[in-house]
């Protein structure tokens, strides 16, 4: 993507302005915290399938998030194919049972006693795609020489945001899923060593009976979580 012998700055005009009033821009972004509210993390997923277009066009929004150094250290890989969705399941039930086996310490299984969570995932099967998310800890210029990412988990963390709000905004639902450790991921999708697999989301249309545990719904409020300091 980088030439080592042509990295040249320039600066352009601001392609894209915006001139919004105060209440326009009040109303737009009410309106989005309305539709973002309705987000909910599912585990209960209909097999219905949802066009590939949907999954590329979420991930090219997600590729438009801002990064250090603009390196974009980021890869998503996007998978239907049911072999390897049962493959990743099978690897990831491996290290869910020695999790709760108690690898994971009471404090943080009894964090997790209210959201009904167990070793068993079968949405990753059941869910029509999964994207893993891998960050990728340095890149290389055309020559093949390798350049340092920066700011690789914020970058990324970021860009996952904005994949999860482009799912949502094509009405689907997403799951969250961290096995620990998951660096059999790099070999079940053939990644290379560069490349740290830092999340499955499960993605596909909630099932009908789909439930969410009532404390997912508890947030905190506004003055919670934001101080704003302003001048007297």
């Amino acid at each position: 993507m980088f030439s080592r012998k042509n990295l040249p700055h320039e600066a352009l005009p601001l392609p894209d302005r915006f001139a919004l009033s105060d209440a326009e821009m009040l109303a737009r972004v009410s309106g989005f915290f309305d539709h973002m509210a309705k987000r909910h993390s599912v585990r209960d997923f209909s097999p219905r399938p949802v066009p590939r277009a949907v999954i590329e066009a979420a991930v090219a929004t997600a590729g438009r998030a801002p990064s250090g150094a603009n390196h974009q250290p980021w890869f998503f890989a996007a998978i239907s194919d049911p072999g390897l969705k049962a493959r990743i399941r099978a690897e990831a039930e491996a290290e869910e049972k020695r999790f709760y086996d108690g690898a994971a310490g009471d404090e943080w299984l009894k964090a997790l006693e209210p959201l009904g969570t167990d070793a068993a995932k079968p949405h990753l099967e059941i869910a029509p795609w999964l994207i893993v998310v891998f960050a990728q800890r340095w890149g290389a210029f055309d020559d093949g020489s390798r350049f340092k990412n920066y700011y690789v988990p914020e970058s990324v963390g970021i860009a996952t945001g904005f994949l999860i709000a482009a799912l949502h905004q094509a009405g689907l639902a997403c799951l969250t899923h961290t096995p620990n450790p998951m660096r059999f991921l790099n070999a079940v999708l053939d990644r290379p060593a560069s490349e740290k697999p830092v999340m499955i989301l499960a993605v596909g249309h909630p099932a009908p009976d789909a439930t969410v545990p009532a404390v997912a719904k508890i947030k905190k409020p506004l003055d919670e979580i934001l101080k704003a300091y302003e001048a007297e």
